[in-house]
């Protein structure tokens, strides 16, 4: 991760197939596009890898969140549950539907806790949202059972943890419906772009209809199609789709590289007293993207960090004083900093937020290290590091 450090002739080929056609929409244009449909090709490779009935590739991985929900009915004053630990997207693509998102607890999985979901339904509540944080996820079965109980849609947010398994299935295709973001700092890459799988054939068609102004895509006159529902655009160019249809093709590939340097730098920490590493449930394979570790206290993590980012140690996380992924840091949200008026049910949804804390979450947050997994080093390479952050681990806690 990220699979650009790898783009070689492959991805090149591709993207010379759409600039040779001249055709950069994913829809018409059919007598001049040279039979390439780039798209659609990336379409057919994902449900043949994940072994799902539709796939609807889309312009980003927060757009595959809002059209998710939004294809399963979820919208003005709906409750979704989610992680206080995420990327900012994630509430983003909630909101962007009117719906709330109510933020609850992580545990050592790094993402959502049993309990604190349980406590935090409410008649209002319409789905639970896990997010497969830094490769790895939740408790998928106590998720769905959870789901099953009170009637409610299980959604996947896997943006971040492509290729990982759960009891032998791949994650996104656990819950009624899943994401993926295919950024340009993802595993697989399209520059930009996101994707929605599932096996209903109802939710597959409002995402497909939806993410393209609402045309039904009956026919080959786009001129001429219906429009069965109000729609927006979250397409995805025939560009980004060629740089992907490459890149999920060497999916195996990225992820054997993944789980090598993630397996060497491990090792080297294993021998440390003070280093433990987050739970992955049972059942569960990581996809490697991430090794995350925990220190004994918020004080040594805070130093460990600041030692690795001294000594050239790159790409390695400390979440709780991170803007982006965790809630301390979400003033915009608790503030509710809009350009446009935000629905007065939106308004009092959040309000929960003024005074909540999450201690158990910071016990979490505030003694991991998270650190993303190269695909350009060299074996030598990766090698040297974990043995420059191991001796750095000790220097902080001896």
């Amino acid at each position: 991760m990220p699979g650009f450090e790898l783009f070689g002739d492959a991805e090149r080929n591709e993207v010379n197939d759409v600039l040779d056609s001249g055709v950069l929409m994913r829809y018409g244009f059919d007598g001049v596009r040279q039979g390439h449909w780039k798209a659609k090709e990336l379409e057919h490779a994902i449900q043949s890898r994940f072994d799902v009935k539709h796939a609807q590739l889309i312009s980003s991985g927060t757009a595959a969140v809002s059209l998710a929900l939004a294809s399963a009915g979820i919208g003005s004053g709906d409750e979704v549950i989610m992680p206080c630990f995420t990327f900012v997207a994630s509430f983003e693509a909630i909101l962007m539907l009117g719906a709330v998102p109510i933020l609850v607890d992580i545990d050592d999985t790094l993402t959502l806790d049993i309990e604190s979901v349980q406590a935090a339904i409410t008649p209002k509540t319409k789905a639970i949202m896990p997010v497969h944080m830094c490769g790895s996820m939740a408790n998928l079965d106590a998720l769905k059972q959870i789901c099953d109980l009170h009637n409610l849609f299980l959604i996947e947010d896997a943006c971040q943890a492509i290729g990982g398994i759960y009891k032998g299935k791949p994650l996104g295709t656990i819950g009624d419906l899943g994401c993926f973001s295919f950024d340009y700092v993802k595993t697989v890459t399209c520059g930009e772009g996101g994707v929605v799988i599932t096996n209903n054939k109802e939710f597959y068609t409002h995402t497909d209809q939806f993410s393209d102004h609402g045309h039904d895509h009956i026919g080959n006159d786009r001129g001429a199609e219906n429009h069965p529902i109000l729609g927006y655009n979250f397409r995805i160019s025939e560009l980004n789709a060629a740089v992907g249809v490459a890149q999920f093709s060497r999916l195996d590939e990225f992820l054997a590289i993944q789980k090598k340097h993630y397996t060497i730098i491990r090792n080297e920490l294993s021998n440390i007293n003070g280093v433990t590493f987050r739970t992955v449930p049972e059942g569960g394979v990581e996809s490697y993207a991430f090794l995350n570790f925990f220190l004994d206290d918020l004080e040594t993590a805070r130093m460990v960090d600041q030692a690795f980012k001294s000594n050239g140690i790159d790409v390695c996380f400390h979440y709780y004083d991170n803007n982006w992924h965790y809630f301390r840091k979400w003033e915009h949200l608790t503030t509710q900093k809009s350009l446009f008026p935000l629905s007065q049910e939106v308004k009092e949804g959040l309000s929960y937020l003024t005074d909540k804390t999450f201690e158990k979450s910071d016990h979490f947050i505030g003694r991991n290290l998270s650190c993303l997994i190269k695909l350009s080093w060299t074996e030598e390479e990766v090698t040297q590091r974990a043995q420059t952050m191991a001796k750095l681990i000790r220097e902080v806690i001896a």
